[in-house]
């Protein structure tokens, strides 16, 4: 019985043994997806060509392509939100792809209380839900209000103007576009960080031993043997960075919709419209990049063609 089972098994090629391993990972949220999500997910995309009437009950009045018209050529919010929400997407996930690198970099060196700096870049992931962050932000925004001019005081350097002071219009304000992006970066490379601390610690020794053999210098070694292996875990971090962003608490595509869905007039198939065409320039950002990694992402071992 059990070479009955096993031969066919045996004479799978080992890319499709993988593919049977991982649809047996994702198994579990397939089936949860399939039995809670499916269903409103066909539903939202139903109702974004109705106008739903919810006095005296809830109903639909078929609509068409209306409300998708309404969001391009109506709505004057929702393609620049849709731009900058896109563009904020473009400049923040480098800049976190890079900083959590060069911190895994630095927390994987054999360092005295290294343990200790892995928990203080991991703790902001496990204290700063959306609602926490959020009712920081507005503690800071209602204390630079009632303070006013006192605050710039009591904080120091006026930072703004001197870069204002020096710099070019264009440069200052990009310049402290970045600034002012630093802090919810670093609350949002926990993951990441851990991801690729996890990436370096499985690249074997024998590789560095190899390359040294061989006369590489530490930038060659990096360059040539550590950024190749980690490749998979940058792409695996680049997907998590870009659904993180589209998807962050402070993100204004998101308060756009609910306010259309959930304030005034209830516009919910409006709101289901720009929902799902957000939707589209998500799946469309994931798709460029998983279509362009086959060629900068190197998986080591041996894969049929």
């Amino acid at each position: 019985m059990k070479w009955a089972i096993g031969r066919p098994f045996q004479r799978l090629t080992l890319r499709q043994r993988w593919a049977i391993q991982g649809y047996a990972f994702i198994m579990l949220w397939l089936v949860g997806f399939l039995t809670f999500q499916m269903w409103p997910f066909i539903q939202s995309f139903w109702i974004s060509f109705n106008d739903v009437n919810i006095v005296g009950g809830i109903s639909l009045e078929w609509k068409g392509l209306d409300n998708y018209r309404m969001a391009f050529l109506e709505d004057e919010r929702f393609v620049p939100t849709l731009l900058d929400t896109v563009k904020n997407m473009a400049i923040d996930v480098p800049i976190i792809l890079v900083f959590s690198l060069f911190t895994a970099f630095l927390v994987n060196q054999k360092i005295r209380g290294r343990l200790f700096f892995r928990a203080v870049f991991f703790l902001p992931v496990v204290i700063a839900s959306g609602l926490v962050v959020e009712r920081l932000f507005e503690q800071l925004v209602e204390t630079g209000q009632t303070m006013g001019a006192q605050q710039t005081v009591t904080r120091g350097i006026d930072l703004p103007g001197i870069v204002h002071l020096y710099l070019p219009e264009e440069v200052a304000n990009a310049i402290l576009d970045v600034l002012n992006r630093l802090t919810l970066i670093l609350w949002r490379s926990g993951i990441q960080i851990l991801l690729f601390l996890a990436g370096f610690q499985g690249i074997s020794g024998t590789y560095y031993e190899a390359a040294r053999c061989d006369g590489a210098t530490d930038w060659e070694l990096f360059w040539k043997v550590t950024l190749p292996m980690l490749s998979p875990i940058i792409l695996v971090n680049i997907i998590f960075s870009i659904v993180d962003s589209f998807t962050d608490r402070f993100n204004p595509m998101l308060d756009l919709i609910r306010d259309a869905a959930f304030t005034g007039t209830f516009r919910m198939g409006f709101a289901a419209a720009m929902g799902w065409v957000y939707f589209a320039v998500i799946f469309l950002v994931l798709a460029l990049v998983l279509a362009t990694s086959r060629y900068w992402v190197f998986y080591s071992g041996e894969r049929d063609s």
